[in-house]
């Protein structure tokens, strides 16, 4: 059972964006204060992300502090970031922080996942130097003295592979090494100029300098943070270092088929996330949305006029969908000026400036009007047919769509970025 003053210990995990922020000299009294950290700065935060590891976090805390109160006396802490284990592995955490002053305990309560409870315990840290380790005793702590020399000589990301000198894993089946090297190899595949930097790009166990992933906003999936920390970070040199993975001797594997499905799914966010990021820029969504919202009213003028004057009213189909397609290009333009570009308009006040846009708007449109009567025309008589001359309208009017929002974003009210 702990006491009440070591349970005045527990700390609260940090919330909001994953991100890690930068810290500042200790002396100015400012360090990364964002995020609740106070100074000194110390050299090492290593973080232990647990779920149900009672049997092994005593041992693992016993190990490390005896090989880093020797390399970094009174300048490391630890931070276990628990999961809210149903085993109570941040109770007996806790309880070590009474012979262990360097030991930080979080219980975190609404969040799952070893990634990003590493981020977590690295927002709380107060490192210039930021590491994880398994709760497992799978990675052997003496190897972090090696990781941390690796640091110290220059290296921005020292890890600890299994695939270099000196590395290797104890009583892997068959099937699991087969599967290793797969998922490497899809990695190589998906993200060469990633995880072709490292032989190792599964491991977690490993080093990084906190300045070389200040900043950018992280995203995790799954447990391998080391790619999240390779993909998004400004990681200069890396370093490697060789170590035998042991076999668990306390507590359930966690390791099943779902870890590999994450690791893909982590591969192909981070291949896809820069263009993805290009494109929110070049064709910001909010705005389209806007634009989308406002077409639909105009789809609807477009649509009533277009059945009153070719179905009703007898009209040849092409002059029936030129005067409906004005009409709605007017209807567009004023709830467009008035709201999905209303910033830009609050700039540009008076009428001629209005009516300057009302021609931009409608030389855009005039010309997606040509390509929506032509690609009407085509679907209507070589795929629909008369019968069809709605739906035929409907998809004309959807690849015109993306056409006048993209002109006249660049064009009629001169959007350059959306904010």
């Amino acid at each position: 059972m702990i006491s009440q003053s070591q349970l005045q210990k527990l700390e609260s995990c940090p919330g909001g964006p994953l991100q890690i922020l930068p810290l500042v000299d200790s002396a100015t009294g400012l360090g990364a204060g964002e995020q609740g950290l106070a100074p000194p700065t110390l050299t090492l935060s290593l973080a232990i992300p647990t779920y149900n590891e009672g049997k092994n976090i005593g041992p693992l805390i016993q190990r490390l502090t005896a090989l880093l109160d020797v390399a970094l006396p009174n300048d490391y802490e630890l931070i276990v970031v628990d999961d809210d284990s149903s085993d109570l592995t941040w109770q007996q955490a806790l309880a070590l922080t009474a012979t262990c002053p360097q030991l930080r305990v979080m219980r975190r309560r609404g969040e799952r996942g070893l990634s990003s409870a590493v981020i977590r315990g690295w927002q709380g840290a107060r490192g210039q130097v930021l590491g994880v380790i398994d709760a497992d005793l799978q990675h052997p702590p003496e190897v972090l003295i090696d990781l941390l020399g690796a640091i110290q000589q220059g290296a921005d990301l020292a890890v600890g592979s299994r695939h270099v000198d000196g590395g290797g894993v104890s009583e892997w089946s068959l099937t699991r090494r087969v599967l290793s090297r797969g998922a490497q190899t899809v990695g190589l595949l998906l993200l060469p100029r990633v995880v072709g930097r490292v032989s190792d790009p599964m491991s977690g166990y490993f080093m990084v300098r906190r300045a070389a992933i200040a900043g950018p906003l992280l995203n995790p999936k799954g447990y391998k943070i080391l790619l999240e920390v390779l993909g998004r970070g400004n990681i200069g040199p890396i370093a490697e270092v060789g170590y035998v993975f042991q076999e668990r001797q306390e507590g359930a594997s966690k390791v099943t088929w779902r870890q590999y499905i994450d690791y893909i799914h982590h591969l192909l966010r981070l291949r896809l996330g820069g263009q993805f990021m290009q494109l929110h820029q070049r064709f910001p969504m909010q705005r389209f949305v806007r634009f989308g919202l406002v077409g639909l009213s105009g789809v609807v003028v477009d649509m009533v006029l277009l059945y009153l004057l070719h179905s009703t009213l007898g009209w040849p189909l092409t002059r029936s969908k030129i005067l409906a397609a004005e009409v709605a290009i007017l209807n567009n333009f004023f709830w467009n000026d008035a709201w999905t570009f209303a910033d830009i308009s609050m700039l540009q006040r008076g009428w001629p400036a209005r009516l300057k846009r009302l021609l931009k708007f409608n030389l855009v449109c005039l010309a997606g009007l040509v390509l929506n009567v032509l690609v009407l025309n085509v679907i209507y008589n070589l795929v629909f047919g008369q019968r069809w001359a709605y739906a035929a309208n409907l998809i004309a009017i959807a690849v015109v769509t993306f056409w006048n929002f993209w002109l006249n974003l660049k064009l009629s009210w001169r959007v350059t970025q959306v904010k």
